[in-house]
């Protein structure tokens, strides 16, 4: 008698490769498999559902269809209640296991604990593997007593002497379960409708894969020395690519190991904001650290935090960087913190408006990496130097001397030569009056005061 070959479904949501995904690696490994996206209602209807991120979503997705269905199987999609849609999968293909990627939210936690209870119930095995979507898993690395590390540096310190596994090739055959309708990959606008970033980049593996190749062939030496450089723009600009997982973060951290040290700090600051998302699962809205801010409200704080959005503020960088963001759905990491300072100490304004704006736009608008960044920067969060703040005009001569960067995304000031182009207000008053450019929304000095007083620093 013929043993009928195991049959696993494999559930992909932030895991969209064939290279290097435990899951699906694991899954070919023991028989049969049957790939599947669930079009997830409660994403779709929520705050985090946003058109760039959605047409980078489509566009991996039809890219992971076409790597599945060169190897033998489509991606099987279904739209509604995840654990609801896979065991009715599983059921239909009488599947024994069920693979998955780990994650860091509470979100994805409660989706989990409803699979498994779903799974539970048919008698199927549910196989969480925490080493899809990070180089160490949020858990694995701890303080003694404690669920996590709340500080950086020690934290590297343990990460960088972590073992790690070699990375997985990605599988030569897929055995699909006759007779099983794949359905239709979704369109952008089938997933959110709306307006897109212009310039942003194009999604899923493949063209994850071609850009780091690039970057990490013509400019990762040098990473060290010009990541801050705004205007040479010399980040590998992969983000997008690991929030969705068309990129493994353990591949990439294998690949730049020895020629970037420098970038696999920042992969391991990815790891860092993970784990303390996992162990305080509220920070999305709550202060990990309360200082007792009274953010400002009303009128006024609403009009400059539209002109903060709107890239109006007067502050060129500033400006330039939230352009950049509503041009390209990305914003450079120097910039996010620029104007995350801006918002937060020098405005006054609640690190939340800031963190849903980039949710709004950002294509690699990760949970756990947008809530830690806005928490460090509001002073809320991991940073230990809770009152720091960043110069604007400091950065702006450090990070764009010349002010090339500025002129990029702020046309109305491409006609002002060199650094003046930081300090508009400095210009003869005929001058000023032709760029079409705003006065400062605030004076940086009396805003910093202002924040410094509300900490009880004055």
């Amino acid at each position: 008698m013929i043993n009928a070959p195991r049959t696993s479904v494999v559930l992909f949501t932030r895991d969209l490769r064939v290279h290097d995904n435990p899951a699906l690696h694991h899954a070919a490994q023991e028989g049969q498999v049957v790939p599947l996206f669930v079009l997830d209602l409660k994403i779709l209807k929520g705050s985090y559902n946003r058109p760039n991120r959605a047409k980078f979503l489509a566009e991996s997705l039809a890219d992971l269809a076409a790597a599945l269905e060169k190897r033998g199987a489509g991606l099987v999609v279904r739209r509604g209640e995840v654990a609801a849609e896979v065991a009715e999968l599983v059921q239909t293909v009488k599947a024994s296991a069920v693979h998955m990627a780990g994650d860091a939210s509470g979100f994805s936690h409660r989706r989990e604990d409803a699979l498994r209870e779903a799974l539970d119930e048919l008698d199927c095995e549910l196989h969480v593997h925490d080493d899809s979507l990070f180089v160490v898993p949020p858990g694995q690395i701890t303080a003694v007593g404690k669920t996590h590390m709340s500080v950086f540096s020690p934290y590297h310190r343990k990460w960088e002497k972590e073992p790690r596994r070699t990375p997985l090739s990605p599988p030569r055959k897929l055995a699909l379960p006759a007779g099983i309708e794949t359905g239709k990959v979704p369109t952008a606008n089938e997933i959110s409708s709306g307006e897109t970033a212009p310039h942003m980049s194009a999604g899923g593996e493949t063209a994850g894969r071609k850009l780091f190749k690039t970057w990490l062939e013509q400019r990762a030496e040098g990473y060290a020395d010009d990541h801050d450089d705004m205007a040479g723009d010399r980040t590998s600009r992969i983000s997008p690519y690991l929030h969705f997982g068309c990129l493994s973060p353990l591949e990439v951290v294998t690949k730049a190991w020895d020629i970037a040290p420098a970038f696999t700090r920042q992969m391991a600051w990815r790891d860092f904001h993970a784990q303390v998302l996992a162990a305080n699962p509220k920070s999305t809205q709550v202060d990990l650290r309360p200082r007792n801010d009274r953010w400002r409200r009303g009128k006024d704080a609403e009009r400059e935090f539209k002109a903060w959005k709107e890239g109006r503020t007067g502050w060129p960088l500033v400006d330039a960087c939230m352009r950049q963001l509503v041009d390209e759905g990305w914003m450079h990491n120097r910039g996010r913190l620029v104007v995350g300072h801006f918002l937060c100490k020098t405005l006054y304004l609640d690190w939340r408006w800031g963190a849903q704006f980039f949710v709004d736009h950002l294509i690699d608008g990760d949970t756990a990496n947008n809530t830690m960044n806005w928490q460090w920067v509001a002073g809320t969060g991991t940073d230990s130097r809770f009152n720091r703040i960043l110069s604007v005009s400091s950065q702006a001569e450090r990070y764009d001397p010349n002010g090339d960067f500025v002129r990029r995304y702020v046309p109305e000031l491409s006609d002002v030569p060199g650094a003046k182009v930081h300090a508009p207000w400095k210009l003869p008053t005929d001058v000023r009056k032709q760029l079409n450019y705003p006065e400062p929304i605030v004076d940086v000095r009396e805003g910093n005061e202002r924040f410094l007083a509300a900490r009880g620093k004055r």
